[in-house]
């Protein structure tokens, strides 16, 4: 059997979706941009509860970052009576996807993304954070501050909806990235989804190696009920949907 042009009806999902988007010389190219209908790569909220400036500070303390790789590992348990300063959160999220400079309407950030399209959102659910009520927050780089958008204890709903994990209960914080496909359809078409999965990656990573510099635990989380946490955050899972999440501990 020629898996290259036999039916395809024998393979799984994964497999398809490896299959066809593939790019190939023969299959590639043949369409052009509608830069008129690009997606905006900033999303805001028109009516939060509130909104939360960051601190704009960052550690000052420099670290080996071959040190850093070292130590880099999942961390599941927490100091669970302890607050997260503000000032650590935020530089958190800025090492995760703060802007580092702008260049003809583009914007770059600390990770690289296809295309500079930047698909993917970040959220973070405060259960202990300082100067923080507990509920849901999305974080917008280009302004650097949190839109309030949902109130309440939402730790044990997201522990639940993540397969019953505990640490989410424990954890200070959670970060919940989901991803708006169309900013990198626009332009990727189908294999965009392959992009996608691969930003959020470089964020995750991201956080990981900030988190082990400032002494912090971080556990990132792959299995989910995806339209558990859509609902949750209040996304509709086909335009924007959930994609990783990763918990944030003090230890």
């Amino acid at each position: 059997m020629d898996p290259e042009n036999d039916d395809q009806s024998y393979l799984g999902i994964g497999d398809r979706f490896q299959r066809e988007t593939k790019y190939s010389v023969d299959h590639l190219g043949g369409y052009s941009l509608d830069w008129e209908h690009m997606p905006s790569p900033r999303k805001s909220y028109p009516s939060p509860l509130a909104t939360i400036k960051l601190p704009e500070s960052l550690s000052s303390q420099p670290q080996d970052i071959w040190d850093v790789f070292l130590r880099r590992k999942s961390i599941r348990e927490y100091a669970t009576k302890r607050t997260m300063p503000l000032a650590l959160l935020s530089s958190l999220l800025w090492a995760a996807q703060g802007i580092t400079g702008t260049q003809g309407g583009w914007s770059f950030r600390t990770v690289p993304s296809a295309g500079g399209l930047y698909p993917i959102e970040t959220y973070v659910l405060s259960r202990a954070v300082e100067g923080l009520e507990e509920g849901i927050y999305h974080f917008r780089p280009h302004t650097f501050d949190l839109e309030f958008i949902f109130r309440g204890g939402f730790a044990g709903a997201l522990a639940n909806a993540a397969l019953g994990q505990t640490m989410i209960r424990e954890a200070q914080a959670t970060f919940i990235w989901t991803a708006i496909v169309e900013r990198s359809k626009w332009k990727y078409r189908q294999r965009a989804y392959r992009y996608i999965y691969i930003d959020v990656g470089h964020i995750a990573q991201n956080l990981y190696l900030a988190g082990t510099a400032a002494g912090v635990g971080v556990c990132a989380v792959g299995a989910f009920f995806d339209d558990d946490v859509n609902n949750l955050i209040g996304v509709d899972g086909t335009e924007e949907t959930t994609v990783y999440l990763a918990c944030v501990g003090l230890l």
